[in-house]
This record gives structure tokens, C-alpha cells and sequence, in this order.
């Protein structure tokens, strides 16, 4: 028989919507709760929380979710950046500010985002990485529903949110702009999920597209893209809008305000398709930016960590860049990886592009990826001088220059950055700023800036630059000791409640292995169906990442008409080899480990 295992208390720095209350595990015994241990940054953790609201809707008396906030970069832990946060998204429960790590070492998380489960009676009984987890969650909560309401100790009624004021400016968080041939600015106003038209200065609305309400028509949308006037003739709309959370596109008809869905099933992501693919009926995932490259719409496909293309005339879609795998990797495309890309800008024969969580400006030329600055996924901070050596943090847009160089909306260190291809180096032009998230260069060559956290969009001084001496950063994710030499990788996953593997098609699991430097691994890397491998540390390299790719197909159990579910989760687990370390690596895709 496993032993139960007690929740551990939960503490932190400091809580968000409980009306300035810190809560406690007493405060909600008889409650189910759900721990969502999530960073802001993280395109995975924020298609976690969406998946969230229709669970927190239907079992509103009985389950209450507590967000748990343990941040990645740097600017994460800042408590006023994490409250905008909570309000950009759209939070709606409490959320505690894990700022030091407590709570996702207490809970043995190894990714974000991560699920945690505890049942009204204190324990812990559920623990799962990664998104996709919804309809699991709603079978095993309806069990512990039915469980202790015979029992006794489930406890209906109000839950601990407390929503906070609601805010009045132009704006909300605004995501992406651009110039319209009026010379007025269009502006994704993406917290109040709609596209607004302002005059020129940015001061005045003009019009607004859409209704406001979340997903009618918009839900959180992104990049905008002026289409080229002979395109928006044939298709009948002058701008494409990137509808992130709703993951699609929409075309916008800047005259009569008609808004047509032109690209997206509304269903996420979840497995590969080769080849073109009719573009209403693909599965994307929350496209964020957008460009007009080499005759087509590149689609900056955040969710997954690829480019997509669009051919709007023809109405297909397909992979343009990038393999699924979350990490830095340059070459000729499509095989190259990126992390997260978010922002996109065309210069001559050149797209560029903002890889946020790598900290990177990148660009494709001639069908080649490149990597003008940046490290990796861990390393990031604001550092001017050569390209080699500097640094940024969590960049979200990207302006290229009619000189060559380019612009960088540099948004966790608040400024704007700008590379020279010609001397290789990079410098600040501004700094400040809350989190910038665009840049737009107009026709009069006037740089305005979309000042996302401060609900604005900002016009700099011309000629503006600042000698910034910025510090160097690298997470702080505390590492998974390992023994040199035999190591024992075992993914655990356990079907949801009512579900079991689906075998009908072939192998049920599938499980990528690769590191970090590739020294790390003597044996083990590559991809295999099993969700356990015996892998051979070198015990000459003494810290590195493991990066672990696995994923899990599952049918409904005893239904006519199964529904099939893919659960999948990419870890970037970062390891110290020392000779006292364990000889296994447990990481939970589903499940409790019990081993």
C-alpha cells in the first residue's frame, strides 16, 4: 500500500486576489484544490490558465485553484510586474509569489507549467506537467467529489478570490501596432480583446473592432499585418489579425469592420501534420506576430516554437521553421530550433525575429536561421558591447531599420535595444520603460514604442541612446543532482480517471531525449516509444541540461464514440553531476511517483 503524502504548507512572499490575505492549507480544507505552478513568460503556462476557466466555472463551490508564481527571468520577481501580470491574463484566483522557489521545491515541479492536485482532506493526490490536462482533471475531480461528499468532508461555497478594482485607460496592455496608410495607429488592444484605431499621436480613439468581451470576435489577439493592397484586394480584408488565445486568424475589413476567421480550427496544437494543410482547418497555436516574407504571411507560432506560413489567396497553412523542441539551434530551416518567437520584422532579405525565452535576436536569410545575439534558454540580462557578449531579457518585438540595423522591444529589461549588422554590436537606445511589447517605425521615420505595462504607446526622442551597464543573469532553477555514469530516466504517466493508452494507431508513448552540452549524454539520447531509458552521464562534464521530450495518447474507456486525448510536455531540466547523486530521474508527465 503507498503511503499518503501531506500537502506541504504553503508560503510566500506575498498573495494576489485574496484582498490582502495570506492564505493558508486550513483556509481551504474541505475544498478540492488545484496548484498551478506557472511563470509568466511561459506560452505553456498561460494556455494552462485558459484551460483552467471552464473547469473553475463548472466546479466553482467545490475546487478552488491557487496559482503558484515561480519565475524564470529575472523581472518575474518583481511583485508589481507579477500583479500586472495577473490582471493581463486575466487571472481570476489566487495567486501566491513563490519568488525564491520554495514552493516548487516543496512540490517537486521540474517544469512549467505544473499541475498539483490535493484533495479536501489535506493530501496530496494528483501531480502533471504541461498542458492538455483538462478533461483528466474533470474525471478525477468529479471522483473526489462523489468520494467526500459521502464521506463528509467536502465543503461547498464561496472560494478565497477576491477580484481587484477594475482599471480605466485607454489602453489595456496593448500587444502590437501598426501604421495605416492614414498615417493613424492600430493598436491590438489585447486585455480588453479587441483591435483599436488610434490618430496618429496615439492619444485619440478613433474605432474599435470587436466587442471587448473575451472571444467575441477577439480573445487576447496579438500581431497585426498590413497585408500588401493587391493581396487585400483578391481576399477581400486589408488586415490580418493574430486572434492568440482563440488560436487563429481573422481578417479585418478596415471599412466596414467585418472581421472574418480565415485561419485556425479554435482547437489547440497537439501533434504534427506533414505537409500543406487547408488553413480553417489546421490547429495552431496562440500566433502571436506576424510578417509578410518572401510572398507570404510568416506566423510567429509562440505555442509550439515554430513559423508557420500562411498563403491567404490560397487559404493553406504549414511549418515555415522550427521542430517543436523548445531550445537554440541555428541551420538551414525547417530544422532549427527556437524558443517561444514572438515578434517579427522584415529588412531587406532578412526576417527578424524576437525568440523571447531564449533572450535572442535571430533572423532567416537565403533559408538559413542565424543568431545575431543570445545564449540560451537560461542565460539573459542587459548587457550592451558585441553581439557575442551581450545580453537581453525576454524580448517581444523586433523593428527593422532602412540603415540595416534593428530595433528591439527588450521587455523584461524595460528598454529598447538596437543592433548594428556592421560593427556586430548592440546598444540601448532606451530604457524605463514598462515592458515594452512593439515597435513601430513610420513612414516619417518616427519610432513609437507600444509601452505594454504602462497602457501607452511612447514616441522617442530622436536620436536617443543610453550607455546602460547591465548586469548578466542565468535562472535560478534549482538543479536535479544526478550520479555520473548509469542513469535510470523514468517518465511517469498514469491515464486519467476513465481513460487508458491508445494503441490503435501504433505505440501509445513517445520519448526525445538530447542535452545540453551533447557531452553531457555518453548514451541515451535520441527517440525511442518506451517512457523509461537508461541513459550514461559523462562524468567529465559536471552540470548541464537534459532536454526531455515525451508524450502520452489516451482514449476515452467504455464510450461508442471515444473521444482521444495527447498529453505532451517538453522539460529543459538542468543537472549537477555529483558522485553522491541518485541513479534515477523521475519526471511526472501524469501521475504520483511512488517508486
Amino acid at each position: 500500500m503507498t503511503a499518503r503524502v501531506r500537502a506541504p504548507e504553503l508560503r510566500g512572499r506575498g498573495w494576489l486576489n485574496t484582498g490582502g490575505k495570506d492564505l493558508t492549507l486550513a483556509d481551504v480544507r474541505g475544498k478540492i484544490v488545484l496548484l498551478d505552478f506557472w511563470t509568466f513568460c511561459c506560452i505553456n503556462c498561460l494556455h494552462v490558465i485558459d484551460e483552467l476557466r471552464p473547469l473553475e466555472e463548472k466546479y466553482g463551490d467545490a475546487l478552488v485553484v491557487i496559482g503558484v508564481h515561480s519565475p524564470k527571468f529575472e523581472h518575474e520577481r518583481d511583485p508589481v510586474a507579477l500583479a500586472a501580470a495577473v490582471e493581463r491574463y486575466g487571472v481570476h484566483h489566487p495567486v501566491v509569489d513563490d519568488r525564491d522557489m520554495h514552493l516548487w521545491q516543496q512540490y517537486a515541479a521540474k517544469a512549467w507549467p505544473t499541475l498539483a492536485v490535493i484533495d479536501p482532506t489535506g493530501y496530496l493526490v494528483a501531480s502533471m506537467a504541461g498542458e492538455g490536462h483538462a478533461e483528466g482533471l474533470s474525471r478525477l475531480i468529479d471522483e473526489l467529489i462523489a468520494k467526500h461528499t459521502a464521506d463528509g468532508t467536502l465543503h461547498r461555497g464561496d472560494g478565497p478570490y477576491v477580484p481587484p478594482a477594475e482599471p480605466h485607460t485607454l489602453l489595456r496592455f496593448p500587444g502590437k501596432a501598426v501604421e495605416l496608410p492614414s498615417g493613424n495607429l492600430l493598436v491590438s488592444d489585447s486585455s480588453r480583446h479587441s483591435i483599436a484605431e488610434l490618430t496618429a499621436d496615439g492619444e485619440t480613439l478613433v474605432r474599435r473592432y470587436g466587442s471587448g468581451e473575451r472571444g467575441e470576435p477577439f480573445n487576447e489577439p496579438q500581431g497585426l499585418l498590413l497585408l500588401p493592397a493587391a493581396v487585400a484586394e483578391r481576399v477581400g480584408y486589408e488586415v490580418l489579425v493574430a486572434d492568440t488565445v482563440n488560436h487563429q486568424l481573422r481578417g479585418l475589413d478596415l471599412t466596414t469592420g467585418d472581421v472574418t476567421l480565415v485561419a485556425g480550427s479554435g482547437r489547440p496544437w497537439r501533434t504534427a501534420i506533414e505537409g500543406p494543410q487547408p488553413a480553417l482547418d489546421a490547429d495552431l497555436s496562440s500566433p502571436w506576430d506576424l510578417a509578410w516574407f518572401d510572398g507570404k504571411v510568416i506566423i510567429a507560432m509562440a505555442g509550439i516554437h515554430e513559423l508557420w506560413w500562411f498563403d491567404p489567396t490560397a487559404g493553406t497553412v504549414g511549418v515555415y521553421a522550427g521542430t517543436t523542441v523548445e531550445s537554440l539551434r541555428d541551420g538551414p530551416i525547417p530544422d532549427v530550433w527556437m524558443a517561444q518567437p514572438s515578434g517579427l520584422s522584415v529588412g531587406g532579405d532578412r526576417l527578424w525575429i524576437a525568440d523571447s525565452e531564449t533572450s535572442a535576436l535571430r533572423y532567416v536569410e537565403a533559408g538559413v536561421m542565424h543568431t545575431a545575439v543570445g545564449q540560451g534558454l537560461f542565460d539573459f540580462g542587459h548587457v550592451d558591447g558585441p553581439a557575442k557578449e551581450a545580453l537581453l531579457q525576454h524580448p517581444l518585438g523586433v523593428a527593422a531599420l532602412p540603415d540595416g540595423s534593428v530595433l528591439v522591444a527588450d521587455t523584461y529589461n524595460g528598454a529598447v535595444r538596437r543592433y548594428d549588422p556592421s560593427s556586430d554590436e548592440v546598444s540601448t537606445v532606451d530604457s524605463g520603460l514598462a515592458e515594452p511589447s512593439d515597435i513601430v517605425v513610420t513612414g516619417t521615420g518616427h519610432v513609437i514604442v507600444v509601452e505594454s505595462a504602462a497602457h501607452r504607446l511612447t514616441r522617442l526622442a530622436p536620436g536617443v541612446v543610453k550607455t546602460v551597464t547591465g548586469e548578466r543573469h542565468k535562472t535560478e532553477r534549482p538543479p536535479s543532482p544526478v550520479a555520473p555514469g548509469p542513469l535510470t530516466l523514468d517518465v511517469i504517466f498514469t491515464p486519467a480517471p476513465g481513460q487508458k493508452l491508445d494503441t490503435q494507431f501504433g505505440p501509445s508513448t513517445r520519448l526525445e531525449v538530447s542535452a545540453s552540452p551533447p557531452e553531457l549524454l555518453l548514451e541515451g539520447a535520441g527517440v525511442t516509444t518506451d517512457l523509461s531509458r537508461s541513459l550514461v552521464v559523462n562524468p567529465a562534464v559536471r552540470k548541464g541540461i537534459l532536454q526531455v521530450v515525451a508524450q502520452a495518447a489516451t482514449c476515452d474507456v467504455d464510450v461508442e464514440f471515444a473521444a482521444c486525448h495527447l498529453t505532451r510536455q517538453d522539460w529543459g531540466v538542468p543537472v549537477v553531476v555529483t558522485d553522491d547523486g541518485p541513479s534515477r530521474l523521475p519526471l511526472i508527465l501524469r501521475g504520483l511517483d511512488e517508486s
